[in-house]
């Protein structure tokens, strides 16, 4: 694959990544050796980018993708920061919809301290020395609600300051939001430059809401945008079907409605509604990279033959 280059920085990156929530044990308990084959189809079909975070099976995410590196060449990474782990003080079958996760409790902390010390734990866990990119994970209301206010005071007191010494140092590469909405990125960015955003489900074949204003910021800022929940965590990929899902629950009438209208539209183009919604976000013309994640390495290669 080519390589396009994040925001003012170095890093490149495939315009297709591999996200890595999955094979954390997202909702199922997937297999060490499935995780394995999933990357490898990844691997094999040119994806060089990888995405991962703390949060994904707290740590376990990490732990396989770092498993598979080892002694492979070429790849580019990012991980999250703003999730701290440490030994679980009693077991844990579940959490956060992942199944089985690694036995870690978490706290959240977006302070300068809190945000080195998240990176060191997730570098030991991919035993690398250093991440190409990193993003602050889940900041804003739409995780902390009214806490919210709490850990933006920590993230701008210290938090973005360490960020920056940490890619002036050559410990990171880029740095970022990793976010499911808009507004906070345009509060971060009023405060200082972002290198990229690995934003999930608001530029979407369904919901083009980073349209208005975020896209545009991203324009004049030279900000790079990576494009994650391109399926809306579901519904863009299965149809408006009983049971559908929309941001993380049930999807409401309103919206399987809308998607049967785009259902209707892309099937008036020849192509399935999965397909359209892949090359609506390959396409847009402020997408750098789109994230496709998966614990099946079938399902993966279908969405890449969909896009070629």
């Amino acid at each position: 694959m080519k390589t396009i280059r994040i925001g003012r920085t170095g890093v490149e990156i495939t315009p297709i990544a591999f996200g890595c929530a999955s094979i954390g044990n997202l909702y199922r308990e997937v297999a060490e050796e499935d995780a394995q084959q999933v990357l490898q189809a990844a691997w094999d079909a040119g994806i060089r980018y990888f995405d991962t975070a703390p949060h994904y099976g707290r740590g376990l995410s990490e732990q396989r993708l770092g498993r598979f590196l080892a002694g492979r060449t070429g790849a580019v990474l990012s991980t999250k920061v703003g999730r701290v782990l440490t030994p679980a003080a009693a077991p844990i079958p579940e959490a956060d919809s992942y199944v089985r996760p690694a036995q870690n409790d978490v706290h959240y902390d977006y302070s300068g301290d809190g945000i080195e010390e998240s990176l060191e734990q997730s570098l030991d866990r991919l035993g690398v020395a250093r991440v190409d990119i990193v993003y602050v994970h889940d900041l804003g209301t739409y995780t902390h609600g009214t806490d919210n206010d709490r850990h933006l005071q920590a993230f701008l007191g210290s938090g973005y300051e360490r960020l920056v010494r940490l890619k002036k140092e050559g410990r990171i590469g880029a740095f970022g939001l990793g976010v499911n909405e808009t507004e906070i990125c345009l509060q971060v960015m009023d405060h200082g430059p972002l290198d990229v955003i690995l934003l999930a489900g608001r530029l979407t074949l369904l919901d083009r809401s980073a349209e208005d204003a975020l896209v545009p910021r991203c324009r004049m800022a030279g900000t790079s945008l990576v494009l994650g929940g391109i399926f809306n965590s579901g519904i863009l990929a299965t149809g408006p079907v009983a049971g559908a899902t929309y941001d993380y629950g049930p999807a409401p009438q309103q919206v399987l409605d809308r998607v049967a209208a785009l259902q209707d539209q892309a099937a008036a183009q020849g192509m399935p509604l999965a397909t359209a919604a892949l090359h609506f976000a390959r396409d847009h013309p402020a997408a750098a990279a789109v994230l496709l994640g998966t614990a099946n390495p079938t399902t993966l290669r279908r969405n890449l033959k969909a896009l070629r």
